[in-house]
């Protein structure tokens, strides 16, 4: 077992799928659990999708909580088309999979995140790649624990890059800027791996073709959702190169902060537009609690990306 654990928080898509496999195969942490969120889709089809693929993955111990279903300003969400259009409107290539045999925790994403807090501290890291809402609300309703988490990387956001929303925003911290302001403000370590290198870490048929060769109900399964990605990339004129792995590299910095370059910068969100910006109030602080990934060692992280997506799809 490793010392550091690691809880998901997941609006399941494409790139989530991923990012979970990710987790499971590296051996740097052990994933505790996995939160849904409303983003790419509905937070309920957030929740079974995670819970189809950790049955497809036979990783059916670990658990998986339901949070939040709209963002912190609103009282209800519905998926925006480009989210549908890029995953699918299953969020998951429109690959069908059997309904799962296990269930959503009854305790909710906040309570656990809160629990979990407490009993790891400094060995927690939480790996956020939809909006930030449900740990926004943790850190209300038991501020300790702002303190308390060791390690938070996030998939979000954009610095050097324009945003894919708006010319300044990216979708998951478009998806809820209040709680993202909030999150980034008060926790102790954050690490932002937006846009600037997530768009530079690109995933081809070459690759998917790879898990197809396995020759195992799995990696046929990966192959057919993220080709899905592709093929959406390609047709929406997002790139035609390939597809980003925007998920898990949050997952692999989390993990390995080495895989990038980190510009230690105090950062805020403006509710407004979703901007995500430097401080004023707080660039002069001598302590710095955001870090903006900036660069990224793409050959070194693509070719450790494939080696544990083929150890977890074989």
């Amino acid at each position: 077992m490793a010392k550091k654990k690691m809880i998901l928080d997941l609006d399941t898509g494409v790139d989530d799928a991923l990012a979970l496999a990710y987790a499971l195969a590296t051996p740097d942490a052990d994933l505790i659990g996995v939160v849904s969120s409303f983003g790419n889709t509905q937070v309920e089809t957030a929740a079974q999708n995670t819970l189809k693929l950790l049955e497809l993955l036979d990783e059916q111990r670990v658990p998986v909580f339901v949070g939040a279903a709209h963002s912190s300003t609103t009282d209800n969400f519905e998926t925006m088309q480009v989210s549908m259009d890029i995953h699918g409107k299953n969020a998951i290539g429109d690959v069908v999979l059997p309904d799962p045999k296990a269930t959503p925790e009854t305790t909710t994403a906040v309570d656990f995140l809160i629990e979990s807090a407490h009993r790891y501290a400094e060995d927690l890291i939480v790996v956020p790649t939809g909006p930030l809402t449900n740990l926004a609300a943790a850190f209300q309703k038991d501020s300790q624990i702002a303190d308390l988490i060791g390690n938070i990387t996030l998939m979000g956001g954009a610095l050097t890059v324009p945003g894919n929303v708006t010319p300044y925003t990216e979708a998951n911290i478009n998806q809820d800027p209040a709680a993202a302001d909030y999150v980034f403000k008060h926790a102790k370590h954050l690490v932002m791996v937006g846009l600037d290198v997530t768009l530079q870490t690109l995933l081809t048929k070459k690759e998917t073709q790879q898990w197809r060769d396995l020759g195992t109900h799995q990696g046929r399964v990966f192959a057919d959702i993220f080709d899905y990605y592709i093929d959406a990339y390609y047709n929406l004129d997002i790139n035609h190169a390939g597809a980003a792995l925007h998920d898990p590299l949050a997952v692999g910095v989390a993990v390995d902060p080495n895989l990038v370059t980190l510009l230690p910068l105090n950062m805020m969100v403006d509710v407004n537009d979703g901007r995500t910006i430097g401080d004023p109030s707080r660039l002069r602080d001598s302590h710095k609690n955001n870090y903006v990934a900036v660069e990224v060692d793409e050959p070194f992280y693509l070719e450790r990306f494939m080696n544990y997506t083929l150890q977890v799809l074989s």
